[in-house]
């Protein structure tokens, strides 16, 4: 991902089991989505990170592909899969490389990986990447942090998923949301927490067609 945060940065948090991310099972509002019908048809988890939501659609029956830039999170992904004796594919791939690839899926579960690109170059590319992988009428979700109360890492405004999906979508619905982590050392006391403690921090959820 050129621009954006390199591989190894994101391979070291998985080699030190220090990323926050990593919570053990899926997301709350990526479940709650699931239950709610609102993922169809071929489904693709973009920084997938250790796999939980492609572990988790997979064992429901979906065909789904998650995909990470970092290759220690894919073998922890593919680890995690077999150990839970669910068949689930997983990729290392690039997000900023996805027009290239030739896959086409209906719906995209976007699940902490938009807020991590800062830049808004890098947005608008990731999102032209995007779009090229939906098909026409694809969905994509996005659960990204807020910026709305303080918390731990890269936060946003509701404005920046605005900005960024324009032409060649449609915002059907951005709404607050929450988004479960662990507090780690370093920024736990910050927040008044426990390291290893659970929280569910301020979250956006959008909702984005492609036209």
């Amino acid at each position: 991902m050129s621009g954006a945060l390199p591989a190894d940065l994101f391979d070291s948090a998985y080699q030190h089991r220090s990323a926050p991310w990593v919570i053990g099972e899926p997301q709350p509002e990526v479940v709650a989505l699931e239950r709610a019908g609102a993922i169809t048809g071929t489904v693709l988890d973009p920084g997938c990170g250790t796999g939980e939501h492609t572990i988790h659609l997979a064992r429901l029956g979906y065909d789904v592909v998650g995909f990470d830039f970092a290759p220690r999170a894919v073998e922890l992904a593919r680890a995690n899969a077999a150990e839970k004796g669910v068949e689930a594919r997983f990729e290392v791939a690039d997000a900023f490389a996805l027009a290239e690839s030739g896959r086409r899926v209906d719906t995209v579960v976007d699940s902490a990986l938009f807020h991590v690109f800062s830049d808004p170059d890098d947005r608008a590319e990731y999102v032209r990447n995007l779009h090229a992988v939906c098909r026409p009428g694809g969905v994509v979700h996005v659960l990204a942090l807020s910026d709305a109360e303080p918390g731990f890492g890269p936060r946003i405004s509701d404005s920046v998923i605005r900005d960024a999906f324009g032409e060649g979508w449609e915002l059907e619905e951005l709404r607050p949301a929450r988004y479960r982590c662990i507090a780690i050392e370093g920024v736990a006391d910050s927040l008044g927490l426990t390291p290893g403690e659970p929280v569910d921090q301020a979250a956006w959820l959008a909702r984005v067609r492609r036209v």
